[in-house]
């Protein structure tokens, strides 16, 4: 177990109210019917926490207003910068104008089109990187050459607050819950959910995913210690940092009761599920959480009180597009398909 100390309930509460001026507070809906009932059991209680419905499209602006709101007069007149493969670029230029700052940001090539619209469009200065460890990289020299402030997308206490946010606001809405489980890129959403979860609810286990061609935190956790990785491939590229960070593994390990991995055929047929069966246009780490239930993690969350945090939606028209026809050729193939209870 780590040194590092997670924030209280009381700092989360406060920072859930300092947060309310500049965040939603995303619905959390109960998923019926037979589409849960033919994977799950009919006993099981599913619901999803639709962060996809936050300002700017994901839970992002969470940590990072979170962040700028800490900062002084001085680090104001100076900036923020950013590195992201797009939904944390884009809640750190709306955080910049929450508080009337400017904000230079670094966007991996791969980001999706829409995340680099939707970034500059909230007043953004962009600069494109071949990939995360180069954009790692520009960042740095950001921040020594013009003394921007840098908002990190995972790593930081004041994240952990932040996400934990979204956290208090399911329990409060779902109390009773007996599992929880969370999408995983550098953990900074795990971080807040599993440690107010463990707060408020010590008998709900909590479940992180990971894509499988971005699996950072299994590795850290089969380390002991925050690792990263040379080699990324998964179409969710809101879930593939080339690395986590110690705060954030530790906030991570001290919470997840397991962690699984899902390919990203399943991520494609999970998004297909949830657009055909709950009209919900997600991009691929939006379905992760759906996809480990109705795959890995079907027989553990049987007949349980389950939550999904459904993390976000920012994805062009015909990206979508090709995802939804992967996934329906997917399910036609018996990804995610019903099952009798093993």
């Amino acid at each position: 177990m780590s040194n590092y100390n997670p924030p209280t309930l009381e700092e989360f509460r406060l920072t859930a109210d300092r947060l309310k001026p500049y965040t939603r507070i995303t619905p959390t809906f109960h998923w019926e019917g037979d589409t849960v009932g033919s994977r799950l059991g009919t006993e099981t209680e599913l619901f999803l926490k639709l962060e996809l419905l936050q300002r700017t499209g994901t839970f992002k602006v969470r940590g990072a207003v979170n962040n700028v709101l800490a900062l002084s007069s001085e680090q104001l007149d100076r900036g923020i910068t950013a590195m992201s493969a797009g939904n944390h670029a884009i809640a750190a230029a709306y955080a910049a104008r929450c508080v009337g700052t400017s904000v230079k940001v670094v966007m991996q090539a791969s980001a999706n089109p829409i995340r680099i619209e939707i970034a500059r469009a909230l007043g953004a200065d962009i600069l494109i990187a071949e990939n995360g460890p180069v954009g790692f990289r520009m960042v740095e020299e950001i921040v020594e050459k013009e003394g921007r402030v840098f908002i990190h997308p995972f790593e930081s206490r004041r994240v952990t607050e932040g996400t934990g946010t979204c956290g208090l606001e399911l329990h409060d809405a779902v109390p009773d819950l007996d599992a929880v489980v969370v999408p995983i890129g550098g953990g900074g959403l795990c971080s807040g959910v599993g440690v107010v979860t463990g707060l408020l609810n010590t008998k709900c286990k909590v479940y992180g995913v990971e894509p499988e061609g971005a699996a950072v935190m299994k590795k850290s956790l089969e380390a002991g210690s925050a690792q990263s990785l040379t080699e990324l491939s998964t179409i969710a590229d809101s879930l593939a940092p080339p690395f986590t960070t110690d705060y954030c593994y530790a906030m991570c390990e001290r919470s997840l009761d397991d962690l699984v991995l899902v390919s990203d055929d399943e991520l494609a047929a999970a998004a297909a599920i949830l657009f055909e069966h709950m009209k919900l246009a997600v991009e691929p780490a939006g379905a992760a959480t759906t996809a480990a239930a109705f795959g890995p993690l079907a027989d553990r969350l049987r007949g349980k009180r389950v939550a999904l945090i459904v993390c976000g939606s920012n994805i062009d028209i015909d990206s979508f597009t090709g995802l939804i026809k992967r996934g329906r050729d997917g399910l036609r193939h018996g990804l995610l398909a019903p099952r009798s209870p093993s």
